[in-house]
């Protein structure tokens, strides 16, 4: 007998089940130490469990409502860093950064829901094609920002001393009462031996991460039962239901929330890019937003990290066959698995080790390739990317991400204006045929011939009108718009000026190549000077010019 098809399930089918269920064990093979150490480095002493809440929740909902088939969801960098500064700014307004508070995670929470509630409304308002339209270099400057900020706040952790803060409170922890713990120190190296020296061919089929997890972990025990620190026990209540607290500094929750939706937006989105590349399929960008803020609703529901689409989780899963969102599903499954058969075990996992881990987590989230040879293909485009990595880390989040964006749009505008500008020749007649070039030429100085290029830019606008001013010995005036597919309203009015400058000194005007959009626009601005072709309105120019 036939599965049924789960119609409602972007992407489902039933005829990949024995590659999705391997895909998705692997993915949780590999997602239960990241989903410790997030937690760890999101919520502090005690927050390792509610990263594998939050890998669970998120993994499984998110999968089963999104727009990607084969992504993989789960807490990452970004999304635990952003936790984290909610934590520092509850903290600033008095609030006890321990979990065991009872005031500190229903507040928390208040903030993942929120945010989930965020990300729902950008997919219903269909904002999703417009997240991926960040530029390269803000993205690259925001990760490796991100990379950076993990690196800064696990250096406390690996050598077992207690940190709290963004990075310049934690490093100055660290350097301020520096006095590493022997045994956690000795734990974190062995880690990173772990995670940088295990061969590929290993790896491939055992991630280095739950090598390390499972190896050092009884070690450390076996070595050092006192006097380390350690994850602890794992607080009752987890996955049971509970209201976060929305009425005490929403404000505060409101922004955080915002920041985690935009954030988890990009993060999703990004990876649905490079899950469309491996798979060969198409993702559904809005969708996938609304699926991602229905997994972070109830995470913030269930005290679950928040999380967005993991791309090493996600091409570890579609490599190892996953193709459709059963595999997402599964892997939250084996990871539920994991928590109900091993949960007591987890408590005895050093912090040292997980800040191992995320140490290898931040450098492989530094966007090395193109931060060493940005300088090289542009200096703009360095400097843009260097600011928002110094803002993501020294700063605000979405902040650097904002002021990233407007600096990287205001470079992109003045290129395109430039090389418009440059186009914009009376001289160049490169794109002319014979005949056109012949009929130019008899005009001679007589006729000013303007070839407009592209769709107008309003920085082109001012280019325009300056250039009209310097130019005054002609007769006619040939506005040529055939290489024009649309005109704004502000290159409109430029071009408007135009016409009564030259009216204004008794020169003709002729506006040539008009297609049906552009001539349109030019009639609304009762712009009459319309001709038909380059050729004709030369033609006519010549005539006019030398009626002989």
């Amino acid at each position: 007998m036939a599965l049924p098809k789960l119609a409602l399930v972007h992407g489902f089918s039933w005829r990949h089940w024995r590659g999705d269920l391997l895909g998705g064990l692997t993915a949780a093979v590999v997602a239960l130490p990241l989903a410790l150490a997030f937690g760890n480095a999101a919520l502090g002493p005690g927050g390792a469990i509610y990263g594998l809440y939050g890998a669970i929740i998120t993994g499984f909902l998110a999968a089963l409502f999104g727009g990607t088939p084969a992504q993989v969801t789960g807490p990452t960098g970004p999304m635990s860093v952003t936790v984290a500064g909610v934590i520092g700014t509850l903290a600033a307004v008095g609030i006890s950064r321990e979990l065991g508070s009872n005031e500190l995670l229903p507040l928390v929470m208040g903030a993942v829901l929120i945010g989930g509630l965020i990300q729902i409304l950008m997919g219903v308002l269909r904002l999703g094609r417009y997240i991926t339209l960040v530029p390269y270099s803000v993205v690259s400057g925001f990760m490796s920002g991100i990379g950076v900020i993990i690196l800064c706040l696990q250096i406390g952790p690996l050598l077992g001393i207690k940190t709290q803060g963004g990075v310049i409170t934690s490093l100055g922890t660290v350097f301020g009462q520096f006095n590493p713990n022997t045994a956690a120190l000795l734990v974190g190296a062995l880690t990173l031996a772990v995670v940088f020296l295990t061969p590929k061919r290993i790896s491939t089929w055992v991630p280095s991460p739950l090598i390390a997890l499972v190896v050092i972990t009884p070690l450390s025990m076996l070595l050092f039962q006192d006097g380390i620190p350690r994850i602890g026990t794992i607080p009752e209540g987890g996955l049971n239901f509970s209201l976060p607290n929305l009425k005490d500094h929403f404000p505060v929750l409101l922004r955080a929330g915002l920041v985690l939706a935009v954030l988890g937006a990009i993060d999703s989105l990004l990876t649905s890019l490079v899950a469309d590349n491996i798979s060969q399929t198409r993702h559904h960008s809005n969708r996938e937003l609304i699926g991602q803020g229905i997994a972070n609703s109830v995470a913030g529901l269930f005290n679950g990290l928040p999380g967005a689409g993991a791309t090493m989780r996600t091409v570890i899963n579609i490599k190892s066959g996953g193709r459709t969102p059963l595999s997402g599903m599964a892997h939250s499954v084996f990871l539920l698995v994991l928590l109900l058969g091993a949960g007591p075990l987890a408590e005895s996992i050093p912090e040292s080790l997980l800040a191992g881990i995320l140490i290898k987590v931040g450098l492989d989230i530094i966007d090395w390739g193109f931060l060493l040879r940005a300088h090289r293909l542009s200096i703009k485009t360095a400097l843009v990317m260097w600011g928002v990595l110094l803002m993501t880390v020294f700063w605000d989040l979405i902040g650097a991400v904002l002021v990233g964006m407007f600096v990287a749009n205001l470079l992109t505008i003045e290129s395109i204006t430039t090389h418009q500008l440059e186009s914009m020749s009376s001289e160049d007649s490169s794109q002319l045929d014979q005949e056109e070039k012949r009929l130019l030429d008899r005009c001679g100085d007589a006729l000013m011939l303007f070839r407009l290029e592209g769709p107008l830019s309003f920085g082109a606008a001012k280019g325009i009108s300056e250039r009209m001013t310097q130019i005054r010995q002609y007769k006619i005036l040939l506005l040529d718009v055939t290489d024009v597919p649309h005109l704004g309203i502000t290159a409109t009015l430029a071009i408007e000026r135009m016409v009564e400058e030259a009216e204004h000194h008794e020169r003709q005007v002729l506006i040539a190549g008009a297609n049906t959009k552009v001539k349109a626009r030019l009639e609304q601005f009762r712009i009459q000077e319309l001709t038909g072709s380059r050729r004709e309105a030369l033609t006519y120019a010549a005539q006019e010019l030398d009626p002989h």
